[in-house]
């Protein structure tokens, strides 16, 4: 479905993304892991169309789309659920969401609508609520719905779980698994190692911009020498790991959208 071949993507100067490959096959979830600057926000941004990649190839459906505009990517079926959600605050969670399926025709939309409620019972709840009022779980689930009102073909995440409670967490990865389940194919930047290398068909290890790893989330979830060299910090007891799986070990210097 996605092929992303030798992408580099630069700030100025600085190599953000150096040659960076990875595919996405219909039906997967694939995870992105990596310290703070690894480059993983870039590697997305860029697929989505937010950065113009100085050099390398990305392909969707078999199509060149390198280069290609944000809602050109969007009508083609890719969405994202942006880093810190990005919602409109001063509009209530139905007008959020009737934003996000604005590219599809007006029957759908209610279709989708319908769906999303049916997904996300706590957003019926607060169907007229700003969303500046919404809790942080209530907000990245509206993040989320917001994106699948594009009916997309592949959903990007960034940062799903970022300041999260731990139940609300669950929430999440608990979200992401239904989604596979109902055949939604998800590539997800997170922060949290070992609790998206457990719910992974495969995952991408970044550092410094360079894709360093990879493997299915079993493979990545068993190399100690990868969590200790790559990522700062093994699985913790019992195998899920917190925040400190990731972050907090250098990466980029200087550039703070290149996480």
């Amino acid at each position: 479905m996605l092929e992303v071949d030798g992408l580099t993507t630069r700030y100025g100067s600085i190599n953000a993304l150096r040659n960076a490959s990875l595919d996405v096959r219909a039906g997967e979830i694939v995870g992105l892991i990596g310290p703070n600057g690894a480059g993983k926000t870039t590697l997305i941004n860029s697929i989505a169309g937010l950065l113009t990649p100085a050099a390398g190839r990305v392909a969707f459906g078999g199509t060149d789309v390198t280069g290609w505009a944000p809602d050109r990517m969007l009508r083609a079926g890719v969405a994202l659920v942006p880093e810190h959600r990005r919602l409109f605050t001063d509009l209530t969670v139905v007008e959020n969401l009737r934003i996000g399926g604005v590219t599809r025709p007006a029957g759908e939309r209610e279709r989708l609508l319908n769906e999303m409620v049916e997904l996300f019972p706590v957003l019926k709840e607060k169907w007229t609520t700003s969303a500046g009022y919404l809790s942080g779980g209530e907000a990245q689930q509206l993040a989320i719905a917001r994106a699948l009102m594009t009916d997309p073909e592949l959903l990007m995440m960034d940062e799903p779980s970022l300041g999260l409670a731990p139940i609300l967490v669950d929430v999440v990865f608990d979200l992401i698994a239904r989604l596979s389940a109902d055949g939604k194919t998800l590539l997800v930047v997170e922060q949290n190692a070992t609790r998206m290398l457990q719910v992974a068909d495969r995952a991408y290890v970044l550092r410094s911009g360079e894709v360093v790893a990879t493997g299915t989330g079993n493979e990545l979830l068993g190399r100690e020498d990868l969590f200790d060299t790559f990522v700062g910090g093994g699985p913790g007891p019992g195998g899920v790991g917190g925040v400190g799986d990731i972050d907090g070990i250098g990466g980029v210097g200087g550039v703070g959208s290149a996480h």
